[in-house]
């Protein structure tokens, strides 16, 4: 990462918010201490996100179950009588790295958690673009299952990540973050 990047600036590699980035609030330059092994993959991101990539991410011997979540973008939301949802726009707080790093390691010690990774897209995204996704590994599938529902629950109800949806009929609208 080039010294004028912030974690979440464009143009920053896409694995610039992975913990052990130079610059990451849990790198081991940071008085946070060094990063959880677990914690395999973590980002806020301009670009793509790739199922394969998170899937790989979280590879690990040990784990019986893993579970996985992807949000993509639909094509309506509210009312079944608004007009459809043409495309939207995710902005994300400058803290919204930190706290999702605070969610994933809430879940690693709530759950038996071998492997973990979530990345959330920002910027423009339209109809079946891939939003988010959020993977756990535990030994056990329910263990993972449950993991998994508390990653995305958390990261939604609480990382600073704001959508801006623009519907068929020419208007829009801001969702805010965390809810």
């Amino acid at each position: 990462m080039r010294p004028s990047e912030s974690p979440m600036s464009p143009g920053s590699p896409a694995g610039s918010l992975n913990p052990t980035s130079p610059g990451h609030p849990a790198s081991p330059a940071h008085p946070g201490g060094p990063p959880d092994p677990r914690l395999r993959l973590l980002g806020i991101r301009e670009t793509a996100l790739s199922v394969p990539e998170v899937l790989a991410a979280i590879g690990d011997h040990e784990a019986g179950g893993t579970a996985l979540f992807v949000g993509t973008v639909r094509n309506h939301d509210g009312p079944a009588d608004r007009a459809a949802v043409t495309s939207l726009e995710y902005s994300a707080h400058p803290s919204a790295a930190i706290e999702l790093r605070r969610v994933a390691e809430r879940v690693a010690a709530d759950f038996p958690v071998r492997a973990l990774a979530a990345v959330h897209r920002v910027g423009g995204l339209a109809v079946g673009d891939l939003a988010v996704i959020v993977a756990v590994a535990c030994p056990h599938r329910g263990e993972a299952f449950e993991a998994c529902r508390r990653l995305i629950d958390d990261l939604k109800a609480t990382v600073p990540i704001w959508k801006h949806q623009t519907f068929a009929d020419g208007t829009s609208e801001w969702v805010g973050a965390c809810g």
